[in-house]
């Protein structure tokens, strides 16, 4: 569970909660017109622009990077591809057998040596699972992207709805409360569901995507050098490359 995301979210309707309790009646603030206009003209105007089956993986790949998961450091991955290509060294690709690992894509690499898979299989198979799931979270991203520029856009339709029927309905008292209601809540859920939601998604996903593409690049390429039967020394040389020269560093100090 990522905490920061769960607080953040959170945090931020309960704030607007607070302020809205402070001042009045949560009721007010429930208007079922508004949240059709904005909600619903949302998503169908999202819906034009992809595919239906999109949209559903998408909405699943941007929550489950936004409330699951938590991204492997790369430093780590680079010692244990080390201490892999030690237990290779010694014992064979056998010996990987019964050895434990943390990420799922090191794991499928490494049982892929251990079965005694080519090369040239092994590069085209992870390379091909890396650049698919880049591309989910390429279409997930585009998919919240088009959604929180829809809520705004919907929140300000809905505004005029809400003001034309208040103009409309001048001489009856009655009526105005209501059209100006719709009239100023669909740009506060417009800009809740945009700012709250889908832009911080949006971003979520672009920062997953860089660092799955760096870890699964580094596991491939790490994954390669121990099928070779490179040293570990070597291994740990060519995956250090893959680092910031900072993080080098710290990595040396820490061996």
């Amino acid at each position: 569970m990522d905490l920061a995301t769960l607080i953040g979210v959170l945090g931020a309707f309960g704030i607007v909660a607070t302020a809205i309790l402070l001042g009045g009646s949560f009721s007010q603030f429930i208007d079922v017109p508004s949240i059709l206009i904005v909600i619903g003209g949302g998503l169908l105007a999202t819906l034009i622009r992809f595919q239906l089956n999109d949209i559903a993986t998408a909405f699943i790949t941007a929550f489950k990077c936004a409330f699951t998961g938590k991204a492997a450091n790369p430093r780590d991955l680079i010692a244990e591809i080390t201490n892999l290509g030690d237990i290779v060294r010694k014992s064979g690709p056998l010996g990987l057998e019964n050895v434990d690992i943390s990420d799922p894509v090191l794991a499928k690499g490494v049982q892929y040596i251990a079965d005694g898979y080519e090369t040239e299989f092994i590069k085209d198979s992870m390379e091909r699972e890396r650049d698919l799931n880049l591309t989910r979270l390429s279409e997930g991203k585009r998919v919240m992207k088009a959604l929180g520029d829809s809520a705004p856009a919907f929140g300000m339709i809905g505004t005029l709805v809400g003001l034309v029927q208040m103009l409309a309905n001048m001489d009856d008292p009655a009526a105005i409360g209501p059209s100006m209601a719709v009239a100023l809540l669909t740009t506060l859920y417009g800009a809740l569901l945009s700012n709250v939601l889908c832009l911080p998604l949006v971003e979520k996903l672009d920062a997953k995507f860089d660092v799955d593409e760096l870890n699964q690049t580094l596991i491939i390429e790490g994954v390669l050098q121990i099928r070779e039967n490179k040293s570990p020394a070597l291994i740990q040389e060519m995956l250090l490359a893959y680092l910031p020269e900072k993080a080098r560093a710290e990595f040396a100090e820490a061996a």
